[in-house]
């Protein structure tokens, strides 16, 4: 089994585990050590299926990840024998602005450039769009997440954690309208936003697509590129207990 390694740091398992296997940047499988920002980073660069393992450092969660540093090695044993599973845990959400395609793990989102931005939202339907609200929406943006990204930004900006691969998410920041609660919505689905008024900034994942200007759009729309993670058996951590892990990184800052 050939292994593709992202890692935060090189810590002492790390190092045990270039020794038992073989590193490739075409691995099988990849290992992610370090926390959530690791493990974003090695579902955009690599399309197999990922462990995320916690570094344990202070104030790095590590939510999606089912295992800790100290638990690598007896991780590396049952990878050796076979004995772990794949389980999906999300489609990527696609982005298309300009003609051209991006692929988020976490999350989408226009932001304004200056005071604020104006957008309408659209539902696209065999090539038609049909508005999903009947006024113009101003703020300071709109944030698009599916599962991955539910528990970071979207949470934060008072949106749904979300369980399900198959839906994602549409969030309102700070805007003005009758109503602005988010929107959660089907795999089958292709929303349009459409900038009408000021500019705003698109990215995804941290990275900046550009401005958008009015009358300039983007659609968004979950991919069939799919994030898979390894799984063993006896050593999932539940909804609960990952929340639990958060709530108490936060206490100790």
């Amino acid at each position: 089994m050939k292994i593709t390694v992202v890692a935060k740091k090189e810590w002492p398992g790390i190092k045990e585990l270039r020794k038992r296997f073989k590193v490739a940047k075409d691995g099988d499988i990849c290992i992610a050590a370090g926390g959530d920002g690791t493990f974003i980073r090695a579902a955009r660069m690599f399309d197999g299926p990922i462990l995320p393992v916690r570094s344990g450092e202070e104030g790095s969660i590590g939510y999606y990840a089912d295992i800790g540093m100290d638990g690598l090695g007896q991780a590396m044993d049952l990878l050796e024998r076979g004995e772990y599973s794949i389980e999906k845990l999300a489609n990527k959400i696609e982005i298309e602005v300009h003609g051209r395609k991006y692929y988020a793990v976490n999350e989408a989102v226009l932001n304004n450039a200056l005071e604020e931005v104006s957008f309408r939202v659209y539902e696209v339907k065999k090539g038609q769009r049909e508005e999903i609200y009947p006024y113009v929406m101003s703020g300071d943006g709109i944030l698009i997440t599916s599962v991955v990204g539910s528990t970071a930004y979207n949470k934060s900006a008072g949106g749904p954690i979300i369980l399900s691969p198959s839906v994602f998410c549409i969030t309102f920041i700070n805007v003005d309208g009758p109503y602005r609660s988010p929107i959660v919505v089907g795999s089958e689905k292709e929303i349009e936003i459409e900038i009408v008024k000021y500019k705003g900034k698109l990215r995804y994942d941290g990275i900046e697509l550009g401005t958008l200007s009015a009358g300039e759009r983007f659609r968004v729309r979950l991919s069939e590129k799919e994030l898979n993670i390894i799984r063993f058996k006896g050593m999932r951590e539940g909804f609960g207990k990952k929340l639990e892990r958060i709530i108490s990184s936060r206490m100790k800052k």
